[in-house]
């Protein structure tokens, strides 16, 4: 099937939107990168000769192509940079604020951080299943793996972010000189 019009890819593409460019954000953890893989799999998707007719083949197929492009990206930076450098990220700038935050922001900013720290395949996993909300069924079929392995891996994903989020791994920040506790 080919789009005939413009209107029919945008009223299938409308109710998808949000939840891909989620995607992208777990995917890049970077609003920058994560619209212009948004962007990119727009264009690609439109540009395709032939597009799945089933909305749900439909919607799969769009996070296919976002995750086929992430991934032709980290590959094309691997040359540039290595692989661990591309996906670490050590947090310094978050663990400076100077004013302190409500309890749920520091909550949203450690599961942000713990997701961070995951491995690639179990933040892969745990997007298109927690975030972008996709069944188990759906996530084998874009990773190519056995319904299993993807049940499996979620598992063991949300073992390791639990992990992270353990209470004996919180720190106090250290207080800053000069400060004057209202306490």
């Amino acid at each position: 099937m080919r789009f005939g019009r413009k209107s029919t890819f945008e009223a299938r593409f409308a109710p998808i939107s949000d939840r891909l460019y989620a995607y992208g954000m777990a995917l890049t953890r970077d609003r920058d990168a994560a619209a212009d893989l948004f962007q990119d799999c727009v264009v690609r998707a439109i540009s395709a000769n032939t597009v799945p007719i089933d909305d749900r083949a439909f919607r799969a197929w769009l996070f296919a192509i976002m995750r086929n492009l992430w991934i032709d990206r980290l590959r094309r930076d691997q040359r540039a940079q290595s692989f661990e450098a591309l996906l670490s990220d050590d947090g310094a700038g978050m663990a400076q604020m100077p004013m302190p935050l409500e309890a749920v922001v520091v909550n949203q900013l450690a599961v942000r951080e713990a997701f961070a720290c995951l491995s690639l395949q179990h933040r892969d996993v745990l997007a298109l299943i927690d975030i972008a909300g996709f069944r188990y069924e759906e996530a084998a079929d874009m990773l190519g793996v056995p319904k299993g392995t993807v049940m499996s891996r979620v598992s063991r994903a949300r073992q390791a972010l639990l992990a992270l989020l353990a209470d004996d791994r919180v720190m106090e920040l250290p207080r800053r000189k000069g400060r004057i506790d209202n306490e």
